[in-house]
């Protein structure tokens, strides 16, 4: 969602009282040799590179191992062209900088080489065919990472996310390295730069938070009930009328008291049918890799698995599969309000806020929708079983447990994210947290806090010659994965897309990763 009001007026503030920089008129149309005026100044890297942005509309792009965002230095006040002010704040003056559209690209300079290569693409080997883009995306102003962002490719329905700690990692043919990539998040600016650009370097990005002015919209009153029933009644419009292929990746662990218990990965084709046809024939999954890490050295007694996780990625398609607090039967349940206008992609977003009713007492939903206000497609829901009465919905998520452990849910959130291609929708992105506390019978003190999540990301459509697979390639989507060891192997999903692991993750599989037994499937 978008900073408030008074979150902007602190931020325009401070911009103000940092660094006052003042636009003074070029003797050129050079970007680089546009003169600014800065008062003298501290702050990180980041924050003041942040500032010429504001004040010139460039945007940088450079490599993280390169320039050190968080490192805290001063500027001498004084007029400065943007190249010169560059070198000041970033302390080097050996830096390559070039200007590609409205971004500059900050580099090392490049060491001669006998010829010059045509592109700065650089493949992952001599005999792949394809390249990777990586990096991290931040919000420019508060400079935190920005997880669930959108990364790639719209032409070729090639796509990723950044995982939670806004780190991503895309891997497209070696054919599209003069393509797009596109950048986008619900309630902000999206980016689009030139794949050539981003390549052989891990890169660091930031989006701008998008304020709507009242100039920008008409005022009027939006009945949330209305925008529901527009949002079900144009689904023909929006989204699939006929079968498709999603590639997907899909994650699932378990986290026991804060510490790693197991990871399960998986890339998936999905066989997906029109929500009109869900009576008459089901969606299907095929296996194409999988592997399972688990943490042996855990000393406790407690074991946890997720049962039907591609299933439930599956029933959290909202389009497909309406939830109460969509179907109209059931809707009386529930108090709605249009809270906000926000953006994604350029296009208006109404916010649609929801909330069980006061009198009931059954744990139900609590959350926001996110409905285009000109097509009115969904594209976003985030929500959660209202934690007033979380602990009573205990049976909807446990099938056994021993006779001696209490347990009781604390938080069940989700998130639901749809992209379109070619004009019409497609599920992007599905995530559901799961806290629960865990303690022994008759025991005062001891519970344990366990977090079991899933997710799942499309990473490519195809809508050619799409058809049922054969009974023997699909999978029951109720299959526990982690009932099955594999190894966790950084070269093993090859050209696949994947939600790269968060870094605490990373440390935990590092640390265990030599202890991991390897089985090929």
């Amino acid at each position: 969602m978008k900073p408030s009001v008074s979150y902007m007026l602190i931020c325009l503030l401070s911009w103000l009282s940092l660094l006052q920089a003042l636009s003074v008129q070029a003797g050129n149309n050079d970007m680089l040799n546009r003169k600014i005026e800065l008062t003298k100044s501290k702050g990180t890297i980041y924050e003041l590179l942040e500032k010429i942005t504001e004040h010139s509309g460039c945007l940088f792009i450079y490599d993280s191992r390169v320039i050190k965002n968080e490192k805290t230095v001063t500027i001498k006040k004084g007029i400065y062209t943007i190249k010169e002010a560059i070198y000041e704040i970033t302390g080097n003056r050996r830096l390559s900088l070039r200007v590609i559209g409205n971004h500059i690209l900050i580099e090392l300079p490049e060491k001669k080489k006998e010829a010059p290569l045509p592109s700065i693409a650089k493949k992952d080997s001599a005999a792949s065919s394809f390249i990777t883009i990586e990096g991290s995306i931040f919000d420019k102003y508060a400079n935190t990472p920005i997880p669930f962002a959108s990364v790639g490719i719209p032409v070729e329905a090639i796509g990723a996310i950044t995982n939670q700690d806004g780190n991503f990692r895309l891997r497209i043919p070696d054919s599209l390295k003069q393509t797009d990539i596109h950048f986008s998040h619900i309630g902000y600016i999206p980016q689009t730069i030139k794949v050539n650009t981003l390549t052989g370097r891990p890169n660091t990005l930031s989006l701008e938070p998008k304020v709507i002015s009242l100039q920008e919209i008409i005022v009027r009153l939006i009945n949330p009930h209305k925008v529901i029933a527009d949002m079900l009644s144009n689904r023909d419009m929006n989204y699939a009328k006929e079968p498709v292929y999603l590639t997907s990746f899909y994650r699932e662990g378990t986290e026991l008291k804060k510490g790693f218990v197991n990871l399960t990965e998986a890339i998936v084709k999905i066989y997906k049918i029109p929500f009109s046809e869900y009576h008459a024939e089901q969606d299907q999954v095929k296996l194409l890799k999988m592997r399972h890490i688990s943490n042996r050295e855990v000393k406790d007694t407690i074991i946890t698995k997720i049962k039907s996780g591609v299933n439930a990625t599956l029933l959290l398609d909202l389009i497909k599969n309406p939830p109460e607090f969509l179907n109209e039967p059931y809707r009386f349940l529930y108090n709605y309000a249009h809270t906000d206008i926000t953006m994604i992609d350029n296009r208006m977003v109404n916010v649609i806020v929801f909330e069980q009713k006061n009198d009931v007492k059954d744990p139900l939903y609590r959350g926001e929708l996110y409905i285009d206000n000109e097509n009115d497609a969904l594209v976003a829901a985030h929500f959660e079983i209202h934690p007033k009465y979380v602990e009573k919905a205990v049976g909807m998520f446990i099938e056994r447990k021993s006779r001696n452990l209490e347990v009781k849910p604390q938080k069940i959130t989700y998130t639901v994210t749809y992209k379109p291609w070619n004009n019409t929708y497609y599920i992007s992105h599905i995530r559901g947290d799961l806290h629960f506390r865990i303690k022994k019978k008759k025991q005062l003190f001891g519970s344990s806090n366990v977090h079991m999540w899933f997710e799942s990301v499309t990473c490519k459509i195809d809508t050619t010659n799409v058809s049922r697979f054969a009974r023997n390639e699909s999978i029951q989507t109720k299959t526990i994965f982690a009932e099955t060891d594999f190894v966790y192997d950084e070269n093993f999903w090859g050209d696949f897309n994947i939600i790269l692991p968060e870094e605490k993750l990373n440390e935990s599989i590092s640390k265990i990763a030599s202890k991991i037994e390897e089985i090929n499937y």
